[in-house]
């Protein structure tokens, strides 16, 4: 994968603002709803080896920064993940594309 596929996943993927958690502001999309599903995959695998890890409260999840925005899965298995979420940067934050 490189970072214009990935580029290319979040421009044409649906991303829906996350209700449940405004004091969290973020959105997702779901693997049901994406344009490629394998796509979809590749683009969790990404995040997930080329990432970083950063903690939220006491878990740790793999984080990955690109065009002002924060990526990161919940860290289930791949086949159970069913959705990417993503969260807008304030400032530069480490490894940004």
């Amino acid at each position: 994968m490189t970072v214009d596929e990935l580029r290319e996943f979040v421009r044409k993927s649906p991303w829906k603002f996350a209700k449940t958690m405004p004091q969290t502001p973020h959105e997702y999309t779901l693997r049901a709803k994406a344009p490629d599903e394998k796509l979809f995959e590749k683009v969790v695998l990404y995040i997930r080896q080329e990432g970083y890890k950063g903690e939220y409260g006491k878990t740790t999840y793999t984080y990955f920064d690109i065009d002002g925005w924060q990526y990161w899965t919940m860290g289930a298995p791949l086949r159970q993940t069913i959705l990417i979420n993503r969260a807008k940067l304030m400032g530069q934050k480490r490894g940004e594309l």
